[in-house]
């Protein structure tokens, strides 16, 4: 296990490297959250600055959490020869379409139907490991699936969708996604 302050470029490389991503966080009380991401939905902006565009889901877990307890990990493991596991600790806010900041932070990734917030990350600590024990794994493809399903709801169904799915946790906390 080695600690650095922030991300360097070996990191940079391995992260824009990797076709999927985990994102942990926690509010006070209730379930802590663990969460596979994919696709081409995240960017490092710097040494100590993450954003993830976050597309629509079955739950919203990472937005309530981060409205009550802003900690969030992002994880990401090598599945190739090269073993490494790599962590990137923080706080992170959610920005929304509504948000000033939105429009500087959208433009950095494809336009994505389904969409539902970016995440920011501030990164105070980074955290690399051997990976051994992760399994080698063949990469085909990142699923179509969700995007298929976004651009069948239309804005109206991925909005009503929302406000059915993804305004409150599962343990019943406000996710601030429609205000």
């Amino acid at each position: 296990m080695v600690r650095f302050e922030g991300i360097d470029e070996r990191h940079r490389s391995f992260i824009e490297k990797q076709q999927m991503f985990f994102v942990a966080t926690a509010a006070h009380e209730g379930r802590v959250n663990i969460a596979p991401k994919g696709m081409d939905s995240l960017r490092v902006l710097g040494p100590n600055r993450i954003v993830w565009l976050n597309l629509t889901g079955a739950e919203n877990e990472t937005a309530a959490h981060l409205l009550e307890n802003p900690r969030m990990t992002l994880m990401w493991c090598s599945f190739d020869r090269k073993p490494l596991i790599l962590r990137a600790y923080g706080k992170a806010t959610s920005v929304h379409p509504r948000n000033s900041e939105w429009d500087e932070l959208y433009r950095l990734f494809p336009d994505t139907p389904g969409l539902r917030q970016i995440h920011d990350l501030s990164v105070d600590l980074v955290l690399t490991s051997c990976g051994y024990g992760v399994p080698l794994y063949d990469f085909i493809g990142q699923r179509k699936t969700l995007i298929k399903w976004a651009d069948r709801l239309g804005s109206e169904g991925m909005r009503e969708y929302q406000e059915e799915n993804n305004t409150l946790s599962l343990d019943g906390k406000p996710t601030g996604l429609l205000k």
